[in-house]
């Protein structure tokens, strides 16, 4: 179905002043995606008409079923339309780039002035308790998107309840899509749900290498091509939003012993001050786990799909995930993400209790905190919730 008169196109531009409009946006990116897009429309739709508004709606709702950052996508596609692949290419650069900039330079003084300071050490503790909030309460706004019936919410569940016993993530996401692609016969579904989940858990308690708590740290070196996997895991699999990437970027890296769940807490927590799609947090996980080179593998890596299924694979995009039953399989996948986020946030609360010495203090921020993220709207929201939960963190220090 096509617009009834569609003769919006994008006006002549150079490849340098493509580059430097979505680097503008790049440096104002602040406030997450939804803050992200609207600053785009804004621009691109309402004011300079690259792309009309239905169209747009159409574009966005195909991103967002996808994995990826979808304001990153969008850029790359609006980059297309304006001077084809090599104009997805620089937009998609240019909207990064001021965040990939800022994360190491986080990166380099985390690692060379912060981590480590005892001076520091009560005002991290804050942070990350914070960060918990902020997590809990995306697992919440993620699951009011996904979670539509009773089998979507028996997914989530056995995502949740799989992940804390640690059966492979791509078992759980296998499971969970093809369970809800066989929607129409529920005792198939269930089968198809169960089935494969407790056949793995079955095996790990034959083999003996998990663990309730996460995944066994195996303390493997940090190699570059390691560092790269982790991070196209993480952009293979951001089905629902950048908090999804969570999961599975902890699991290579605070996994094999790269990085503490500390310093992973407080890398998000910085993703979510600066101008930039949440999954910068990746390029900070790489830098303390392999130094620039290492912060540079992880980025190249989340964010490759973001490029790709914009520049290569769009023109089927739409007829692909209009098919229902792909449709389904996608929203099970979801839901079973939706679980996996909640058992990662649950493993990330107990790792950071263990540091904690006045339970009731943490418990009163954290509440606090997630009362904030949970009532109040704004882009300036979760970066002043982070600035508090530093605060409060500084005051109770010895």
């Amino acid at each position: 179905m096509t617009d009834p008169i569609d003769t919006t196109r994008p006006p002549p531009i150079s490849l340098i002043a493509l580059f430097l409009k979505f680097l503008r946006f790049g440096a104002l990116a602040f406030g997450g995606p939804v803050a992200q897009i609207a600053m785009v429309r804004q621009a691109l739709v309402e004011e300079e008409r690259w792309i009309a508004p239905a169209r747009f709606n159409r574009l966005l709702a195909v991103l967002q079923v996808l994995p990826g950052p979808e304001a990153h996508e969008l850029c790359v596609h609006l980059g297309m339309m304006a001077r084809g692949r090599i104009g997805g290419l620089l937009a998609g650069l240019g909207f990064m780039l001021p965040g990939l900039a800022l994360m190491m330079c986080a990166g380099w003084l985390y690692v060379g002035w912060i981590a480590g300071h005892v001076g520091l050490t009560g005002v991290l503790l804050g942070v990350q308790i914070v960060v918990l909030a902020v997590i809990a309460r995306a697992v919440v706004r993620i699951g009011q998107h996904i979670i539509e019936d009773r089998l979507l919410a028996g997914i989530a569940v056995v995502a949740l309840i799989a992940t804390l016993v640690a059966v492979p993530f791509w078992i759980v996401l296998l499971a969970g899509g093809l369970a809800y692609a066989a929607a129409e016969r529920p005792v198939v579904a269930v089968l198809v749900l169960l089935i494969p989940i407790f056949g793995a858990m079955i095996v790990q308690q034959f083999v003996g290498t998990t663990s309730a708590a996460g995944p066994i740290v195996t303390h493997a070196p940090a190699t570059l091509a390691m560092l790269f996997i982790a991070g196209l895991k993480g952009g293979l699999l951001t089905f629902g939003g950048a908090y999804t990437a969570i999961p599975y970027v902890r699991a290579d890296t605070v996994g094999r012993g790269w990085i503490s769940d500390s310093a992973f807490l407080d890398g998000i927590a910085l993703a979510g001050v600066l101008p930039a799609p949440l999954v910068i947090f990746a390029t900070f996980v790489g830098y303390v786990a392999g130094g620039p080179l290492g912060a540079l593998a992880v980025t190249a890596g989340m964010f490759l799909p973001a490029f790709a299924f914009s520049m290569l694979f769009f023109e089927r995009l739409e007829a692909v995930v209009a098919n229902p039953t792909l449709h389904r399989l996608l929203t099970g996948v979801a839901a079973a993400v939706v679980g996996i986020i909640a058992a990662t946030f649950a493993q990330l609360a107990l790792a950071t209790a263990t540091r904690v010495d006045n339970m009731l203090i943490a418990a009163v921020l954290f509440a606090l905190a997630l009362a904030v993220a949970w009532r109040v709207k704004g882009a300036w929201v979760t970066p002043a919730i982070l600035v508090g939960g530093a605060a409060v963190g500084w005051l109770i220090s010895p």
